[in-house]
């Protein structure tokens, strides 16, 4: 069983940065694609980044492109978000997902995933 748990959210100003890491636990002997994604209140939930297994391929949703970084630190087992020049519509719950089965139909979709963290929320005030 793998477990996610996001942290590093918090209440943040607009054009103010935040981090948000990912740990993976209970079964870490091997490194999978990782992803982020967000849901705000009566809306779905839609990619933000995502990172190979590898760390070789990253692939961005246009609204962050530029403003937002996925890396990862495989001996750590953790992923990371920096978020910078964040805006109020980035306001939502950031989830983290892992493609643990390792089948992946592409980086940014959510078919691709097959565990997801339980999300840590992100508001960013005017």
């Amino acid at each position: 069983q793998v477990q996610l748990r996001e942290s590093g959210g918090g209440l943040v100003q607009a054009g103010d940065s935040l981090r948000l890491s990912c740990v993976a636990s209970g079964r870490t002997a091997s490194s999978y694609t990782m992803g982020w994604f967000r849901q705000a209140p009566g809306k779905e939930r839609e990619f933000v980044a995502a990172i190979s297994w590898s760390g070789g391929s990253t692939d961005y949703a246009d609204s962050v492109k530029g403003r937002f970084t996925i890396s990862r630190d495989n001996a750590k087992n953790t992923v990371y978000l920096q978020m910078n020049s964040l805006k109020p519509e980035d306001t939502a719950v950031y989830i983290c997902a892992a493609d643990t089965d390792r089948v992946t139909y592409g980086l940014r979709y959510l078919t691709t995933y097959n565990d997801w963290g339980q999300g840590t929320q992100v508001t960013v005030s005017s």
